[in-house]
C-alpha cells in the first residue's frame, strides 16, 4: 500500500488565478496605479542601493524619478522610472511568474536583512497584475543601467493567462509600463484623477512622481506645449528626526493631511524601533466637525502607511471611539495586510500599536492640560464630551481619562470655568468624604435644582454635569483617589447642620402627613419623608443610588428602549409654607389637588414631563381661583 502513496505537486489554472487577481482581489479599482508606482519606487530604489556598491552606477542612480504619462486618443496609461529595470531573465521570472516577489528576491540577494537605507514596499508580487482591472492589454518595455540598448526587453499580455516576451531596442534604462484602457476606464485619462490618486495614495512616496500635463502659458508650432509636473510631496515628514522639524513644518503638514484651514493645537512625533518599527504621529485639532458625534460608526482621521504609501484610513482600527477626534498617520515597516494591502490583519503587533496610539494621545491630553491649560480649555470645549466615553468604553486606562476631565461647578459657573477632580480635592474642606455631583438636562436645569439647596448653605461644592453622555458615564465612575463620588439627587443624604437655626429643625412629619400624600400619589412614588436638601423648595423627588436620572430615561423611553420601573421617593420640606398648608388642609379633594401639584412641581424640576399636564393646569387654576 505504502508502494502508491506518492508526493503530488498543486496543479493551477493560470487564466483563472490571474482572473482572481486582477478581477477580485482588489475592492477598489483605483489601486492599481498605487500598485505600479509602489513597483517603480521599488525599482529607484534598488537602484540607488546597487549604486552605493558599484560605483559605475552612480550617474544613472542620479536623478531617480517616476513619471506618468496618458494618450487620450490611443486610450493610453503609461508609468515609466529610470530605476533598475530588468533582463529578460528578470522578467521571465518576476512578470511571467505569479506571485513572486522581486522585491523579496532581492532582498534576499541583499542579506537576508533589510538594510537601514532601503526602503522596499512590494511584497506578494502580485501587484502589477492589478493593471488588468483596467486595461485590456499591458505592455511593458524594461532595460537595466549599463545593458546595451539591444538587450531591451519587451513583454505583453491581453490578461489571456498568456504574454509574449522578447527584445526591443530601448534608448534609456529602467521600465516602462504601458497600459491600453477599457472603454469604460476613460476616467484614468484625466490628469486631475490621476493627481488625485497619487496625492492619495503615494504622496509620500521618497522619489519625485512627474505627471505630463498641457502647459497653459506656452505653444510649440501652434500645438500645445507640455511640461512635467511634481505632484507629490515625494517626502514623508515623520520619518526625518524630530530635531529637524520646525513647527512650522509640523504644522504645515497637519493641514496638508487633513485639509483643515486652521493649525492644530498640539502633536505628538514618536518612532518605535525594535521587533517592529513603526512611527506615529497625531495631531490634535483646535475644532470639531459638525459631525463628531455621529462618526462611532464610520470614523477617519487616522491615515495607515506601510513604508510610505498610503493603506486605508485605519481610525476603526488603530484608535478607539473615544478618540475619533485625533489625526496624523502611522507607519510600519512591517505591518500584517491581506494580500491585496488594502485591508489591516489583527494580530498581536495591531494590538501594539493600537494600545500605544491611545497611551500616545491620552499623554499629549495631560501634557497640554499640565503645560498649557488655557489651550486644554480650548479642547476640552469642542471635545470633552467625546472623551468621557472614555471612561465607559476603556476600563483599562479609566484613571488616565479621570484626570483630564473637566466640570462646571457650583463655585465656578459664575465665572464660566471649568474644573478638574484634582483641583476639587485640593479645595474639599475637612471632613467631606465624597465628591459631590447632579446630572441634568441642561446647565440651567443643573444649577438651579432644589437638590442643590442644603450643599449651597454649607458652601458644598458641586459638579454640575449636564451633558448627555453624563449620566452614563457616572453609572462607571464611582470612585476617584479613594473618593466616592455621590449624586446629591440620589440616596439618602446626610450633612452636617449649617448652623443652630437648621439644627433645630425637625426631621418628623406632623400628623400622619407622609401616609396621606403616599396614598393620594399611590404608584407614582415609593414613599414619602422629610428632606436634608431642601431649604427653600417644597419637596423634590430622590431616586436609589443606582436609579436612572428621569432626563435619560425619558430619552431612552422615546427611543424605544425598553427599562424597568422605578419608583422615586418625594422629599418635602416642612418648614416649606406650601407644606405647612397642606397639613392644614381638611378637605380631602382639597388635599388632593395640593399634594399632586407639590409632586407635580417636583417633577417639573428635575426637567421631567408630566403625564397629565390638562389636569395639573385645573389643579393650578382651582389654587390660583380659591376653588
Amino acid at each position: 500500500m505504502n508502494d502508491k502513496v506518492r508526493t503530488h505537486t498543486f496543479k493551477a489554472e493560470v487564466q483563472e488565478v490571474l482572473n482572481l487577481v486582477a478581477h477580485s482581489l482588489y475592492s477598489h479599482k483605483e489601486i492599481f496605479l498605487r500598485e505600479l508606482i509602489s513597483n517603480a519606487s521599488d525599482a529607484c530604489d534598488k537602484l540607488r542601493f546597487e549604486a552605493l556598491r558599484d560605483t559605475s552606477l552612480a550617474e544613472a542612480a542620479a536623478d531617480l524619478h517616476i513619471e506618468i504619462e496618458v494618450d487620450p486618443e490611443q486610450r493610453l496609461l503609461t508609468i515609466r522610472d529610470n530605476g533598475i529595470g530588468m533582463s529578460r531573465e528578470e522578467v521571465a521570472q518576476n512578470i511571467g511568474t505569479i506571485a513572486h516577489s522581486g522585491t523579496r528576491s532581492f532582498m534576499e540577494q541583499a542579506g537576508g536583512g533589510e538594510p537601514a537605507d532601503l526602503q522596499q514596499i512590494g511584497q506578494f508580487g502580485v501587484g502589477f497584475y492589478s493593471a488588468f482591472i483596467v486595461a485590456d492589454h499591458v505592455t511593458l518595455l524594461t532595460r537595466r543601467p549599463g545593458a546595451p540598448a539591444a538587450e531591451g526587453v519587451r513583454w505583453e499580455s491581453g490578461g489571456s493567462g498568456k504574454y509574449r516576451l522578447g527584445n526591443a531596442e530601448l534608448p534609456r534604462h529602467g521600465t516602462e509600463v504601458i497600459l491600453h484602457l477599457k472603454e469604460s476606464e476613460s476616467e484614468f485619462l484625466e490628469d486631475w484623477t490621476l493627481r488625485s490618486l497619487v496625492r492619495r495614495y503615494s504622496d509620500h512616496i521618497g522619489f519625485p512622481i512627474r505627471l505630463r500635463e498641457a502647459d497653459p502659458d506656452g505653444e510649440e508650432g501652434g500645438e500645445p506645449a507640455w511640461r512635467w509636473t511634481t505632484v507629490n510631496q515625494a517626502a514623508a515628514l515623520w520619518t526625518l528626526p524630530k530635531q529637524d522639524i520646525d513647527d512650522d513644518a509640523y504644522q504645515a503638514f497637519y493641514q496638508h493631511v487633513t485639509h483643515d484651514n486652521e493649525n492644530a493645537l498640539a502633536w505628538a512625533h514618536n518612532r518605535v524601533e525594535g521587533s517592529h518599527n513603526y512611527t506615529s504621529l497625531l495631531y490634535l485639532p483646535a475644532h470639531a466637525p459638525l459631525d463628531l458625534m455621529l462618526q462611532r460608526d464610520e470614523r477617519r482621521g487616522l491615515k495607515l502607511y506601510v513604508k510610505r504609501v498610503f493603506i486605508m484610513d485605519a481610525a476603526e482600527q488603530l484608535l478607539p471611539h473615544y478618540l475619533r477626534f485625533m489625526r496624523g498617520v502611522v507607519d510600519s515597516d512591517d505591518l500584517p495586510l491581506n494580500v491585496s494591502r488594502e485591508l489591516l490583519q489583527d494580530n498581536e503587533m495591531v494590538g501594539k500599536i493600537r494600545a500605544a496610539v491611545v497611551r500616545r494621545s491620552l499623554d499629549l491630553l495631560a501634557r497640554l492640560a499640565k503645560d498649557e491649560p488655557e489651550t486644554y480649555a480650548k479642547f476640552w470645549e469642542q471635545f470633552g464630551e467625546v472623551l468621557k466615553e472614555g471612561m465607559v468604553e476603556d476600563p483599562s486606562n479609566r484613571e488616565r481619562i479621570a484626570p483630564l476631565l473637566r466640570f462646571t461647578s457650583t463655585r465656578d459657573r459664575e465665572a464660566g470655568n471649568v474644573v478638574g477632580l484634582a483641583d476639587y480635592l485640593e479645595r474639599m474642606p475637612e471632613g467631606q468624604e465624597a465628591i459631590w455631583f447632579i446630572t441634568a438636562e441642561s446647565l440651567a436645569a443643573a444649577a438651579n435644582s432644589p437638590h442643590l439647596e442644603a450643599f449651597r448653605k454649607r458652601d458644598i461644592e458641586v459638579l454640575l454635569l449636564h451633558d448627555r453622555i453624563d449620566e452614563w458615564m457616572m453609572g462607571y465612575f464611582t470612585e476617584y483617589e479613594g473618593k466616592p463620588l455621590r449624586s446629591v439627587a440620589k440616596g439618602e443624604v446626610n450633612l452636617e447642620p449649617a448652623n443652630e437655626q437648621t439644627a433645630e429643625q425637625t426631621d418628623e412629619l406632623p400628623d400622619d402627613l407622609a401616609g396621606r400624600m403616599r396614598k393620594v400619589l399611590g404608584e407614582a412614588v415609593a414613599s414619602v419623608r422629610a428632606s436634608h436638601r431642601l431649604t427653600e423648595s417644597a419637596a423634590c423627588l430622590v431616586l436609589a443610588e443606582h436609579d436612572m436620572a428621569l432626563h435619560l430615561r425619558r430619552l431612552l423611553e422615546q427611543a424605544g428602549q425598553p427599562l424597568p420601573a422605578s419608583q422615586p421617593v418625594l422629599e418635602i420640606n416642612p418648614a416649606h409654607p406650601l407644606i405647612q398648608r397642606l397639613q392644614d388642609t381638611e378637605s380631602e379633594a382639597d388635599f388632593a389637588d395640593l399634594t399632586h401639584l407639590v409632586h407635580e412641581q417636583a417633577v417639573l424640576a428635575e426637567g421631567g414631563q408630566l403625564e397629565d399636564p390638562a389636569a395639573f393646569v385645573q389643579r393650578l387654576n382651582r389654587l390660583i381661583l380659591g376653588e
